[in-house]
């Protein structure tokens, strides 16, 4: 297995455990009549700012896992891994994991930079896959 995989599969764990760190504050701020339903209506109690920025921490890594998986794949299917492609997939890594705690603090404008940082590494890997 090329580097490219597995970081993505390392990727795949940092979003497993960015899912446990707001999931469990989000059941204990919501109430297990709102998590165990089937989610019809809006919550009756909000979650803290802290537990909402994780949870869209969460959903921003589903998006950049599509991009990020299809450049490791193709470039691993295609033989195509080079220093340059593991170098920019440990940036993707490194970005990721700096990301959520940038996000659930608020940090301004570092969690920008943060993600621009990740996608810009993730682009470059798509663009070196066509080569």
């Amino acid at each position: 297995m090329g580097p490219e995989l597995s970081v993505l599969i390392l990727a795949a764990l940092v979003q497993v455990a960015t899912f446990v760190i707001y999931a469990v504050p989000a059941n204990l701020e919501l109430g297990a009549g709102y998590t165990l339903s089937a989610r019809d209506r809006a919550p009756t109690r909000q979650m803290s700012l802290r537990t909402a920025r994780l949870g869209r921490a969460m959903n921003n890594m589903f998006e950049a896992l599509i991009l990020f998986g299809i450049a490791s794949l193709v470039i691993q299917t295609t033989d195509q891994s080079t220093s340059y492609t593991a170098l920019l997939a440990w940036v993707f890594m490194a970005a990721r994991i700096a990301y959520v705690p940038a996000y659930a603090y608020g940090l301004r404008p570092g969690r920008s930079i943060i993600w621009a940082v990740g996608f810009g590494a993730t682009v470059l890997m798509l663009i070196a896959a066509l080569f």
